[in-house]
């Protein structure tokens, strides 16, 4: 990247050195890679242990899922405000937040544990939710400080790191679990509070731009900013990919239960599916900048309906193994391609903003999503889980082909 293209960029640590900028630009995207990996076993933890760690605490056992579902919602709560402060403070400032209700997410949560209370450990959870909103705007971050060609590359680059974090999560659980009997877990929080702390200190060496005083007064406003079909196409897309993928991911290892399939089937699984949901992010930006994000989002679409329509097919392991690896690429290229559009869709001073809403969208129907899954399934069964996927899949796919948004960017529609 040449100073030009930075010229009268503001770098959080070094005010206006551009050349900094490009001197870090490639290191930006590995640390927010790295924290991506550190940061994201969060949620793994929360979402391995949560509804365990529940049904310990609570009475009514009802209640057992009630952290998990908290952790959703604070994701959606936070996502606006996060949006907010990076556009008022810069992003850094934001990391260490973030990193900070990381901290707090294990030393409430080791706290919940030893003292038996549910409450707690559903505060512990919902900042997890507030650190999960941060840590999904790693991916717009690393595209801030490279040139438009590379947007997309380091944006799936970053989300690579999820594949790590997914490792990371799974295994720091199986190594403390046990490590502070008789109390469950609670080493394992406390082990998470020190992961966050050293995501903290490599997010520390970030070096991107800062808004300047007066941007937000540049910015479109938002009634121009959403008449483009294709920023509309795009969030669109997130929201669905997202939706889908929680809804049949978080139905798919009870019904597998149900069917009379073992837990360890089960597991195997969902390991599966995360691996296909950030394995491909290696190659999908070579992908976006070679065919374009439309039609890699319109990919992860048909993907996902192929999920559906296998899980359709029967009700043997490897259906839903089948559809679960479907699932993830599917989730992959639809979030990841929608991702990469939405960088087109919006001015350097709007980016927070305008990021910041299209997160809040995707986040704010995943807690529809998980409250869903359950009843659904236990309702009408996984062959109904699988076709409520059909008509939004569709919905979104007619609704970019018939905008235009497939067109390549800056055409009209």
């Amino acid at each position: 990247m040449s100073a030009s293209q930075l010229r009268g960029a503001e770098v959080e640590g070094r005010p206006d050195d551009a050349a900094d900028l490009a001197r870090h630009a490639r290191g930006n995207v590995a640390r927010l890679a790295i924290a991506q990996a550190l940061a994201g076993a969060n949620a793994s933890i929360v979402f391995a242990t949560g509804a365990v760690v529940g049904n310990s605490l609570a009475v009514d056992k009802a209640l057992a899922t009630l952290p998990v579902s908290m952790f959703v919602v604070g994701t959606a709560l936070a996502t606006l405000p996060a949006g907010m402060l990076a556009h008022r403070y810069g992003r850094r400032a934001v990391f260490m937040l973030g990193s900070g209700c990381g901290v707090l997410v294990g030393l409430l949560g080791c706290l919940a544990v030893l003292i038996q209370s549910l409450w707690l450990f559903c505060l512990a959870t919902l900042f997890g939710g507030a650190y999960m909103a941060v840590i999904a705007t790693f991916r717009f971050a690393a595209a801030d400080g490279v040139p438009t060609e590379g947007k997309a590359r380091a944006l799936s680059l970053v989300m690579a790191g999820g594949l790590f974090a997914g490792i990371i999560g799974p295994q720091l659980v199986t190594l403390t679990m046990d490590a502070w009997l008789p109390y469950l877990f609670a080493a394992t929080y406390l082990a998470q509070a020190g992961v966050a702390v050293v995501a903290g200190v490599v997010l520390w060496g970030v070096r991107l731009p800062r808004p300047k005083p007066g941007d937000a007064a540049k910015g479109r406003p938002w009634a121009e900013i959403l008449r483009q079909p294709r920023l509309l196409g795009a969030v669109a897309a997130g929201v669905v990919s997202y939706f889908i993928m929680n809804l049949l991911m978080t139905s798919a290892p009870l019904a597998m239960r149900l069917c009379g399939l073992s837990q360890s089937d089960a597991n195997l699984g969902i390991q599966w599916h995360v691996l296909a949901m950030y394995g491909p992010s290696f190659f999908t930006g070579k992908i976006i900048a070679r065919i374009g994000a439309p039609k890699v989002v319109m990919a992860g679409l048909a993907l996902s309906a192929a999920a559906a329509a296998v899980g359709l097919m029967g009700l043997d392991v490897w259906h839903f193994w089948i559809s679960l690896v479907l699932l993830g690429i599917g989730w992959n290229f639809g979030f990841v391609g929608a991702s990469a559009m939405v960088l087109e869709c919006h001015r350097p001073e709007e980016r927070t903003r305008v990021q910041s809403l299209n997160d809040f969208a995707i986040f704010g129907f995943m807690v529809v999503g998980s409250f869903m899954s359950g009843g659904l399934l236990n309702g009408y069964g996984w062959a109904m889980v699988c076709l409520i996927a059909f008509p939004p899949l569709a919905l979104v796919a007619a609704g970019l082909w018939a905008t235009g948004a497939l067109r390549p960017a800056g055409t009209r529609g």
